[in-house]
């Protein structure tokens, strides 16, 4: 599983480290990457040379260039994350400022002023009485810190069996075992079982996935999905199940919106058994659906917000959760308090670029841009249906998949083999080559994902729905 399968570069430029070693021998003999097949660049069985590892070296606004001086277009803003676009000197001065001042110092029993003035600005961002915030450096930790709090607080409350997460199928929280607990995605937990007892999967809000029956219904359909996290809770027992995790727009799988009155049940189902309802914003805060946290943009109300990427644009890792009043209210006294932290949470020099980037989607109404220009974005990858492999295209804001399947009369998708051949035999190299850097995953179905820097506009659009087209139109000659 990775966002662009490594079998199919070309031979890197001949930029050399200070050993002498060319950049992408280097990055093969020492880098271990992310969800990498690493196979694909060592010597094949015949002798031959593996393939060279792509390195991106500049980015400027929607624009990358690797290290042989190709141009591309950011279709994922680097992994949802820069929604700013690249280049904003502003921010990595105020970096550099802080660093100057104060380089790090911890959040344990101690405040720096960036914290301060970081949290104050996301509690009056963030609806109803979401006014604590607890730094992290990314949104796994959020997720891991969201079921930790939800533990102890119903420990503190008098409810001490509550301690179970619902979440739906697909969905991904995270990688620390806890959150991997929470995700929903078989093949990313198997190899690290036994995890963190206590995650339980229900239905995600794949319409175009639903019951026949329900299919021509949204609103029906929402209804369905969520009761079954009411029934989810009942066989659980309620006085065992502590929250409900979901995202606003869930990612894995292919960017699943919610159906009309989704979430106004699951408040309600919430409400009903005492269950707290996490709000993970990892991708949809910070103007990915239009808001500064998409929980508004779909009219529900959290009792915690677990966020990362966004908040600074990339430029340093920063993730946090944002909890209730109601939910600090048994640390404000005694000898009480949450035995949880980490050591690079609410970095100074990361709550810095935080607030500079903020800004800056003060100063350009980033949020109203993507809410004016979200209609144009889905409309221009709508013209893509007319070809024979896209069944579907949907998401919101700037954040959109578009479902590839074998027959379109009967929504057939492809199987194993061939969602390999597709995906890393043909397109993730096909994509990258037509100067596209977006996301071709099969975790679910097949999908192409996009959710570009936020600065974009109608012409950067049609130049994406160009070379998509032209892409997945060679794509039929080589199922």
């Amino acid at each position: 599983m990775s966002i662009h399968p490594n079998d199919v570069w070309e031979p890197s430029s001949d930029r050399h480290t200070a050993t002498g070693k060319l950049y992408s021998d280097a990055a093969r003999d020492h880098l271990w990457m992310h969800f990498t097949r690493h196979s694909v660049f060592e010597e094949r069985g015949d002798g031959g040379l593996g393939h060279s590892v792509p390195i991106i070296t500049r980015g400027e606004g929607w624009r990358i260039w690797d290290d042989r001086g190709n141009e591309y277009i950011d279709g994922l803003a680097g992994l949802f994350v820069n929604n700013v676009g690249h280049g904003r000197t502003e921010i990595a001065e105020a970096m550099a400022k802080q660093a100057s001042e104060l380089a790090f110092f911890p959040l344990w029993s101690y405040a720096h002023p960036r914290a301060i003035e970081l949290a104050e600005r996301l509690a009056h961002h963030a609806p109803g009485d979401l006014n604590r915030v607890f730094f992290t450096t990314g949104g796994g930790e959020a997720v891991e810190t969201a079921w930790k709090l939800a533990k102890q607080y119903f420990k503190l409350v008098g409810k001490p069996t509550k301690h179970k997460v619902i979440s739906r199928s697909v969905a991904y929280h995270g990688t620390p075992q806890g959150a991997l607990s929470i995700t929903g995605i078989p093949d990313a937990k198997l190899p690290f079982e036994p995890l963190v007892p206590g995650g339980h999967k229900v239905p995600n809000t794949n319409l175009y996935r639903a019951p026949e029956h329900l299919r021509e219904d949204e609103k029906a359909f929402g209804r369905w999905a969520a009761d079954r996290i009411a029934e989810a809770i009942e066989f659980e027992g309620p006085d065992s199940v502590a929250a409900v995790f979901l995202e606003p727009v869930q990612n894995s799988g292919g960017c699943f919106p919610p159906p009309p009155g989704y979430f106004d049940r699951v408040r309600e189902i919430c409400d009903e058994y005492d269950v707290l309802l996490v709000s993970d914003e990892t991708i949809c805060a910070f103007g990915r659906i239009g808001s500064m946290f998409a929980c508004q943009d779909f009219g529900y109300q959290p009792d915690i917000i677990t966020t990362a990427k966004g908040i600074t644009s990339g430029y340093a890792p920063l993730g946090l959760m944002i909890a209730s009043d109601r939910l600090f209210e048994p640390f404000r006294s005694g000898t009480t308090y949450f035995p949880h932290g980490y050591t690079w949470g609410g970095h100074p020099v990361s709550c810095a670029a935080a607030m500079a980037n903020l800004d800056i989607f003060d100063r350009e109404g980033l949020n109203d841009h993507v809410k004016q220009n979200a209609p144009v974005f889905r409309s221009t990858l709508e013209r893509l249906l007319d070809l024979p492999l896209v069944g579907d295209v949907r998401g919101a804001g700037f954040f959109y998949g578009i479902e590839l399947v074998k027959d379109k009369a009967t929504r057939e998708t492809f199987d194993d083999d061939e969602a390999e051949r597709l995906l890393r035999g043909f397109l993730s190299k096909a994509l990258f080559d037509a100067g596209l850097y977006c996301r071709a995953d099969d975790r679910g179905d097949p999908v192409v994902q996009l959710a570009p820097p936020l600065t974009m506009g109608p012409a950067e659009f049609d130049e994406i729905e160009r070379r998509l087209r032209g892409v997945l139109t060679e794509a039929e000659n080589h199922l």
